[in-house]
């Protein structure tokens, strides 16, 4: 069975493109929301992995659709896997955890969204402790402005 699983994050946004999208790829019951992808614990989300069994798959029209974080997408797909299942995503070809490649190349590409972020939460807590250690004259002089403007941000 394909079930499918629809999400728009706020209430101006329509599910209908979705659905059509999963329907016409054969999905036979689809699970949706209108919830931020950020939030983890999303009901219908829930519902629809529950609803799968060995040999099912988890369709959705595009990656994002499903998580916003490495960390989420891979507890998504770790479920998932223990349930027998699979996931594919329409949008993102090599997003397909029913193939040996999909299932390389998600786990790859999550390993490298997931080092980009660790990388800017270090520029960022330099660039804090920078700031937070010199005069705002002294930042200014750095990147050739006042110190009134640096004051402002």
């Amino acid at each position: 069975m394909i079930v499918g699983y629809a999400r728009v994050s706020t209430d101006g946004q329509t599910l209908d493109a979705q659905r059509a999208t999963l329907k016409a790829a054969g999905v036979e019951r689809t699970y949706a929301e209108k919830i931020s992808g950020a939030k983890t614990n999303r009901r219908q989300l829930q519902v629809a992995i529950e609803a799968l069994g060995v040999g099912d798959v988890l369709l959705v029209t595009r990656l994002d659709r499903l998580a916003r974080s490495t960390r989420d997408l891979l507890n998504v797909l770790a479920t998932i896997s223990e349930k027998g299942a699979g996931f594919k995503s329409l949008a993102d070809a090599w997003a397909d955890t029913t193939t040996a490649h999909g299932r390389l190349m998600l786990t790859v590409l999550g390993g490298l969204a997931e080092f980009e972020r660790d990388l800017i939460k270090a520029r960022t807590a330099e660039g804090r402790k920078r700031e937070a250690g010199e005069a705002l004259a002294e930042i200014g002089r750095s990147y050739n402005v006042s110190h009134s403007i640096i004051s402002r941000l």
